[in-house]
């Protein structure tokens, strides 16, 4: 699975220029840090991402911000 989340992520770095999809979380970050360390970073928001969505049990919603009530 690892592996699987890591190629995934590794085509979304080296396409990113292509696509306007990626999101300037990734941009800055590949800024900051080697593309090889960005790629792994994004595997791993994935995988927390993919966590989440299993463990609530919901759908994914790409403009989805939680709302916290105090």
């Amino acid at each position: 699975m690892r592996s699987l989340l890591i190629h995934g992520a590794r085509a979304i770095v080296r396409t990113r220029r292509k696509s306007k999809n990626t999101g300037e979380w990734l941009d800055r970050l590949i800024e900051r840090k080697h593309a090889n360390v960005a790629t792994v970073a994004l595997a791993n928001k994935n995988a927390r991402i993919v966590w989440a969505l299993l463990a609530h049990d919901r759908r994914y919603e790409s403009g989805y911000a939680q709302c916290v009530t105090a």
